[in-house]
């Protein structure tokens, strides 16, 4: 399974945790055996552990010998020594298993008699033989309760710990999987082109991202503790319960597999609804995205209530597969009460007879139903996990399926190299086709043109006239289907991509701020920009005056996305921190659409004296922006529907003359003003 691959790095801490739990076992499997003994010889027998008495009077050692045969009675008076005390004791080398047996065979009236009975019979009479010479037999009794006890804590508190470092193995190995999965998982969105992006959504890379690694960790952890721990502690279970009354087995393999079948039912029926689950949540995620960030929108409409009805729905539709599953699984676990229980049930029934018949003790009863009870947990530890399986399988393989997409925009084998120039980067767009994934129709057709160093190229046209993609295929966002983009007549698909950026200072349409400092976004490109080019860039991009007007000037916060300041301050300081990065190529996609003409003519004018050799691109919806553009491309459906200066489109293009009329006054139009 696709979530078993993650555990092959942590080989180490497995075998660890393997040692840890076969120890735990061993600890777990050795409490029903000590209750076994309490019950049977601490508390039934009163301590006594054997049948032959330590201590016998003169009588009953001359009376005992008699009743056995002449080999056997030389075994036993070999076994004792008399005392000074009068009474004969043991011997201190004597094999006391072959001695105890003398003394059960002395109760052994007949054939018919069953060998637990006599077993029963000659510990009752050692007790009363010890109690006739003198010996404190409550004594005894509580000094092997007390004795048994402590060795049955201790043997608790080595399970304890046991438990104790596995659960800190495992957590540290779940969470080290868990943040090398989303280091994996960021760094290879981050290598995204849009159209991967596009493909998964954010709202799905937002889940993979946290909801299924989340699954993936928790149940890898419960693999490690749960799923080594059950087949170790079945399998001691049943060696156990071998050494006390195989009779009775066959109740075990009733009860699993009663087990498996309830297991393996539920399993296939809540399966595939795993699956739907996942894809749920990618869709309240994406509902409530769509909603919350535009919720002003929402407001503004009036539709609060269409907006919660997509939120409804889709919550609803989640709600229903969790309940379907929820409800399905939910027989799980009284079920398996009822196996349990049921087992249980069984056992004393069945135990209830040979204790009867003397063939077996109430404590071998107790450890036989605790060893019961350890196999049917093992399967239900298990079947636990096979719960949850399912689920976290989906969740891997969404993961995997971000992990293994190869981007559609990758770094050449043999990558050529940008080379420093002074007199700056050129960008020629020889003629450029590109279209949009699968689609069929091109949204740019036959682009050919070059931006110079030290001019500004401004590109403008109605909307959706391919002005935005012109500008994305430059720092490949995308690629182009035909033709090419050079810069400094090398092929941009050629260039590292890193290599490539280090050269462009981009301002994209919607202005991106990051959580921080004004300071840290202005920084962005690179940490170590001196204060005085930060502060340099703020003043050309006409920053500087509400950044050094508010309390904490450089140093204010900026919250996720720059939603505390206005749309103009927001493109002032993306502005801003593209001048500050001081590379040789700026690309500005609309991004003066939100100022005002008096700022966006100072800040256009700024601009122009400090760019020197720099490539200037403008990608433009008003003319007041690029009326002294030295080129500008007019673009109509994808092609270009006229090239020059203002005063060149106005009398040779109609696209732009059409733009010119409905932006420009009669005057202005006569007027060449403003500058670059």
């Amino acid at each position: 399974m696709r979530i078993l691959k993650h555990l092959k790095n942590h080989v180490g801490e497995l075998m660890l945790i393997f040692i840890l739990l076969i120890g735990q076992a061993v600890c777990d499997l050795a409490l029903p055996t000590f209750t076994s003994v309490i019950v049977d010889v601490g508390i039934q027998q009163r301590g006594i552990e054997h049948a032959s008495p330590d201590v016998m009077r003169v009588q009953t050692f001359e009376t005992t010998a008699v009743s056995l045969d002449t080999a056997d009675r030389q075994a036993f008076e070999a076994a004792y020594e008399l005392g000074d005390d009068g009474y004969y004791h043991i011997a201190a080398d004597t094999d006391r298993e072959a001695i105890d047996a003398l003394a059960i065979s002395a109760f052994l009236v007949d054939d018919k008699t069953d060998e637990g009975v006599a077993t029963q019979r000659a510990i009752a009479a050692t007790q009363q033989e010890l109690e006739a010479c003198g010996v404190d037999v409550n004594a005894i009794q509580m000094g092997y309760l007390f004795t048994t006890g402590g060795l049955m804590l201790l043997v608790t508190l080595g399970m304890v710990a046991c438990s104790v470092l596995v659960g800190l193995i495992a957590s540290r190995a779940g969470a080290e999987i868990a943040r090398s999965l989303r280091e994996r998982l960021f760094t290879k969105v981050v290598s995204f082109s849009a159209t991967e992006l596009n493909r998964f959504s954010t709202a799905s890379l937002i889940t993979r991202s946290t909801n299924d690694i989340m699954q993936v960790q928790m149940v890898l952890i419960m693999l490690m503790r749960m799923v080594l721990y059950a087949p170790i502690l079945g399998i001691g279970g049943v060696i156990m319960i071998s050494t006390t009354n195989v009779s009775m087995s066959w109740i075990i393999v009733l009860s699993v597999a009663l087990v498996i079948g309830l297991v393996a039912t539920l399993f296939g029926i809540t399966y595939p609804k795993f699956r739907i689950m996942q894809k749920l949540i990618d869709r309240v995620n994406l509902v409530s995205r769509e909603s919350l960030t535009g919720v002003q929108v929402v407001r503004a409409f009036r539709r609060e209530d269409i907006a919660q009805d997509r939120f409804n729905l889709a919550s609803s539709d989640l709600m229903r597969t969790q309940l379907f599953t929820s409800r399905t699984m939910m027989f799980m676990f009284p079920g398996m009460t009822l196996i349990m229980n049921g087992g249980a049930a069984l056992i004393v029934w069945t135990a209830a007879q040979q204790i009867d018949m003397g063939m077996m003790q109430v404590g071998e009863m107790i450890a036989f139903i605790t060893y019961a009870m350890v196999i049917v947990m093992s399967f239900l530890m298990l079947s636990t996990i096979a719960i949850m399986l399912p689920r976290a399988n989906v969740a891997a393989t969404r993961i995997d399926e971000v992990l293994d997409t190869t981007p559609s925009i990758v770094d050449p084998a043999q990558p050529s190299e940008l080379k420093p120039r002074t007199t700056g980067y050129p960008v020629e767009f020889d003629h450029v086709t590109f279209h949009y994934g699968d689609a069929e129709q091109n949204v740019l057709d036959d682009i050919s043109f070059t931006a110079q160093p030290g001019q500004t190229t401004a590109i403008i046209g109605g909307t959706g006239s391919g002005k935005s993609t012109v500008l994305n295929l430059i720092p490949r966002f995308y690629d182009v289907n035909g033709g090419s983009v050079r810069i400094a007549g090398t092929d941009v698909r050629d260039v590292r991509q890193s290599d490539l950026h280090d050269v462009i200072g981009y301002v994209p349409q919607k202005s991106a701020l990051f959580s921080g400092t004004i300071e840290s976004n202005l920084k962005y490109a690179d940490p170590g920009i001196s204060d005085e080019a930060m502060r340099e860039a703020a003043r050309i991009a006409q920053a500087d005056g509400f950044i050094e007007d508010g309390e904490d000037g450089y140093g204010r916060d900026v919250a996720q996305g720059g939603t505390n300041v206005s749309g103009g301050q927001r493109q002032r300081l993306s502005i801003a921190r593209a001048i500050a990065k001081q590379a040789p190529i700026l690309l500005f996609d609309d991004s003066f659409s939100a100022l005002d003409y008096k700022t966006d003519q100072a800040l256009r004018a700024e601009l122009r004296k400090t760019t020197g050799n720099a490539t200037v691109i403008i990608v433009a919806q008003r003319i007041a922006t690029i009326l002294n553009a030295d080129q500008i491309i007019v673009l109509d459906r994808g092609r270009i529907a006229g090239i020059g200066t203002h005063k060149e489109l106005l009398a040779s293009c109609k696209v732009y003359q059409e733009i010119a009329k409905s932006q420009l006054s009669p005057e202005e139009l006569g007027v060449q003003g403003g500058v670059r």
